[in-house]
């Protein structure tokens, strides 16, 4: 039964008829059930589609309901149409104009050119100014709300995109120093925010009228601190490691000039946007619509995320990300490493000290290999230089202008004869097994062994004599990013080796089916394909 809102209306003359455009959005479907919660309201729920289409969780909710008593109805709009827009609005004493937050990417440019024909200026800023401009005019009272980082349930971008981030293993990382703070409003607040407006437009208060109020949540915190709220209550673990800000600035730049200039690396504007909220300070003062409306949040930030995390269930960890909790034991690569020293470098334990080794070795590298020296003359500069420092260093006096100068002890130069005798004893090894491996191909035996003798000394020759810059520039870089990239993807990387590993075998298998007799034999005489291969070719051959 549909019941027009002027029937309504002689029901209960307390009963005034609004019009909520962009009702379906995030915001807006909050603010539509907390007017039906009032129940003094007739609610026109005005939205882009072509007709209502209630999803799982409304089916049987306040709002559809209402719209079976007529106490709520729903009307297509199309900004483009301006008789859809009256007809919504057409006697109703109050038009909520939410703003869409669930906008698609895509969207956007066809959006802004309906609605202003210009792309000079932030769509936002134009869509309020109109707003606010359209105050007393015929009697019309208008302001306007300014809700910052809006979360809660329902919503679709903001916190989903950085839980996904999380799921894919992506958040470990903090853009900057992480001490920029932050407002949040909790999307119920920001629906209660708007009750207030009207309430305070409905008593025509000069103060609120033509005006504009940001509204949060009244508690900043750091920005990172609320996504590792969020982050926790789902099961991951919160960011650590920090990236400089102006890396991930410049980064995003170059993706976004790669991008207009020739199409690929395709980002979002969401993400840039939610990057640039993590790099910034937003906060603001809501002392305004604490005074004039009357506004503060009904619902805390605390209990605001407790329930934002409950709706995104869904998302939360599983037993395949289990490894992003606390380790009880050594991950694989640091026992790989011996668990010293060298592992907590490698692995960034301590960033200070990682970053030091590197920069230190970064230095040298550019000393020895880069300077356009030969090896020989580079280090020989660098011993006297290291000469002239710890000399000019030892003559120095015991106190300059106040400050003590404190001498290099002696045992700074000495060598524990573990760390010599380890090292001395490894070499001897791998020569007395070189001397065996050579004796017999003095004898001219084993020619499988003598191929590959020579394939890799060939190599090493190859590699030191044209690529070695190069080389060490490679393994440098390697070791202080592949050892803390496996540590942290462990499970990918394995799962990614194990794939490979069966797709050579069936390659290979695929191989030894296909190819005569003859070229199979060849390749297992020098251990290039299994015997099981052979076996196999011979079974297939046969």
């Amino acid at each position: 039964m549909v019941v027009d809102d002027d029937r309504l209306a002689e029901l209960n003359p307390k009963t005034r008829t609004c019009v909520v455009l962009g009702g379906r959005g995030f915001l807006g479907r909050s603010l539509v059930l907390r007017l039906l919660k009032l129940g003094k309201w007739i609610v026109r729920v005005a939205d882009s589609a072509q007709s209502l289409e209630l999803d799982r969780t409304e089916r049987d909710s306040l709002l559809s309901h209402a719209i079976a008593s007529g106490r709520a109805s729903y009307h297509y709009v199309d900004v483009r149409d301006m008789s859809l827009v009256i007809k919504a609005v057409e006697g109703s004493s109050v038009v909520f104009y939410m703003d869409d937050t669930d906008l698609k990417d895509n969207d956007f440019y066809h959006c802004y050119m309906i609605l202003f024909q210009s792309i000079l200026n932030d769509l936002k800023a134009q869509a309020e100014a109109l707003i606010l401009f359209a105050n007393d005019i015929d009697g019309l009272l208008t302001c306007a709300i300014r809700p910052c980082n809006v979360f809660g349930p329902g919503d679709l971008k903001f916190v989903p995109f950085f839980v996904n981030l999380a799921r894919s293993g992506l958040t470990k990382f903090i853009i900057g120093s992480g001490e920029n703070m932050s407002d949040f409003a909790y999307v119920e607040n920001v629906s209660h925010a708007h009750i207030c407006a009207e309430e305070a437009l409905d008593f025509r208060m000069a103060s609120v009228a033509g005006k504009a109020f940001f509204i949060s949540d009244l508690h900043p915190m750091k920005f990172w601190n609320f996504l590792s709220l969020i982050f926790e209550g789902l099961g991951y673990k919160r960011p650590l490691i920090k990236l400089p800000a102006t890396m991930v600035s410049l980064i995003v730049l170059s993706i976004k000039w790669t991008q207009r200039k020739w199409g690929f690396l395709k980002c979002s504007h969401s993400a840039f946007h939610y990057i640039q909220l993590a790099l910034c300070s937003r906060t603001f003062n809501c002392s305004a619509a604490q005074k004039h409306l009357g506004y503060l949040p009904e619902t805390s930030l605390e209990e605001g995320v407790s329930r934002t995390i409950r709706s995104l269930s869904h998302l939360a960890n599983d037993m395949s990300f289990s490894r992003y909790c606390d380790r009880d034991e050594p991950s694989k690569v640091e026992k790989l490493l011996g668990g010293g020293k060298v592992a907590d470098v490698l692995l960034w334990r301590n960033e200070k000290k990682s970053f030091l080794c590197f920069l230190s070795l970064v230095m040298l590298f550019n000393w020895l290999f880069l300077s356009g020296r030969t090896f020989v003359s580079s280090a020989a500069k660098l011993l006297l230089l290291l000469l002239f420092i710890l000399f000019g260093y030892g003559a120095l006096p015991p106190n300059i202008f106040g400050f003590n100068v404190t001498r290099i002890p002696s045992t700074w130069f000495e060598i524990p004869e573990v760390l010599v005798k380890d090292p001395i004893t490894a070499i001897a090894h791998l020569w007395n097994k070189g001397f065996h491996c050579i004796t017999p191909l003095a004898k001219g035996q084993y020619w499988k062994i003598f191929f590959k003798v020579a394939t890799f000394i060939y190599f090493l020759k190859l590699i030191l004599s044209q690529f070695l810059t190069m080389a060490v520039g490679i393994a440098l870089v390697f070791a202080f990013t592949a050892f803390f990239v496996y540590e942290q993807y462990e499970l990918e990387v394995d799962g990614l080796a194990k794939f490979l590993r069966v797709s050579v075998k069936e390659l290979a298998g695929s191989l030894g089916r296909n190819l005569p007799h003859s070229v199979v034999s060849f390749l297992c005489n020098f251990g290039i394909l299994g015997q099981d291969k052979r076996t196999a070719a011979v079974k297939h051959w046969k």
